[in-house]
């Protein structure tokens, strides 16, 4: 860790109290009122917004990095709630000492040559190697909503990269392995992975993801979330901004257009995603009647 050469600014930047002595500042300066101190040894204006992961970030030494739900965190995945609040994953590489502190989980890597990447500033497991590290702490399911996200519009990583990441031999192999088949790109949110999950799990075909319809003029009607093309069955998920008028007037309108072209249109909420049984008997009656209408003779309705 270089210490150093200039005073810390004091109402902008977290900062090590030994950089500070070093550079001039008193104790009794950094022990007013102004500065707050969010771990041992480290200190921080009052009004700034710092989370734990940073703080920790300032006394990381240059062979540590931050590693596992952390990581993926400061890449924007999706974490589960229950990790909120606990202490930062930070590894060491090589024989480096570990970090031992209250509010760190300390991992070590042995590969000298470990891909790391910044974010904000702060040296992280590269995406891919995030993933892999939440193979120990995720559910194949958690897993895959990760997953999706690291290879969807954001572009972090490819199925390629994740499959390269995981550590042949290692305990997290079969699970990161099993999620990895599962993966798939352009998925636009962890509701939509999930739904992809559980209809699968019902026995469904797989559908296919962020499908573009048009009518038969050519006329585009909408992007469907999931979607059977081939059967004109749609399965949209409605979060809570669907609930605005704006929007709900807006869906109406697409919903009609989607209609009148021959689609059966399912919309799916958050209830129905934590109780499937309804939503799924609709999905079946959807696919029970496509059937049908396919079984029906030439110039007769089903």
């Amino acid at each position: 860790m270089q210490r150093r050469s200039e005073p810390p600014r004091f109402d902008t930047e977290a900062f090590r109290v030994r950089d500070a002595v070093a550079t001039g500042s008193s104790r009794t300066r950094l022990t007013r009122r102004d500065l707050t101190a969010p771990i041992h040894g480290v200190r921080a204006p009052v009004d700034l917004d710092l989370r734990l992961v940073e703080a920790i970030a300032v006394v990381m030494r240059r062979d540590q990095f931050v590693s596992h739900l952390d990581a993926a965190r400061l890449w924007g995945g999706p974490v589960p709630a229950r990790f909120d609040g606990g202490p930062v994953h930070v590894t060491s590489i090589g024989d480096s000492p570990i970090m031992r502190r209250p509010q760190v989980t300390p991992h070590r890597t042995r590969l000298v040559d470990v891909p790391v990447d910044t974010v904000r500033g702060i040296r992280v497991s590269t995406p891919a190697r995030a993933w892999f590290e939440c193979a120990s702490l995720l559910t194949e399911e958690e897993l895959v909503v990760l997953g999706d996200h690291f290879v969807g519009p954001a572009g972090l990583a490819t199925p390629d990269d994740l499959a390269a990441s995981i550590v042949a031999g290692s305990r997290s192999a079969r699970r990161a392995r099993a999620a990895l088949a599962r993966v798939r790109p352009g998925v636009e949110s962890p509701m939509e992975s999930r739904m992809r999950l559980a209809v699968v799990d019902a026995g469904f075909a797989e559908p296919e993801i962020n499908v573009d319809v048009t009518d038969d003029d050519g006329g585009f009607l909408g992007r469907v979330d999931l979607s059977w093309p081939a059967l004109r069955i749609g399965l949209e998920y409605d979060g809570d901004h669907h609930r605005d008028r704006s929007t709900f007037r807006h869906d109406q309108r697409r919903s009609n257009g989607f209609v009148v072209n021959g689609w059966i249109l399912i919309h799916a909420t958050a209830s129905d995603a934590a109780r499937p049984a309804v939503l799924f008997e609709r999905l079946r009656q959807a696919f029970v009647q496509r059937r049908l209408a396919r079984m029906a003779p030439s110039g007769q309705s089903s």
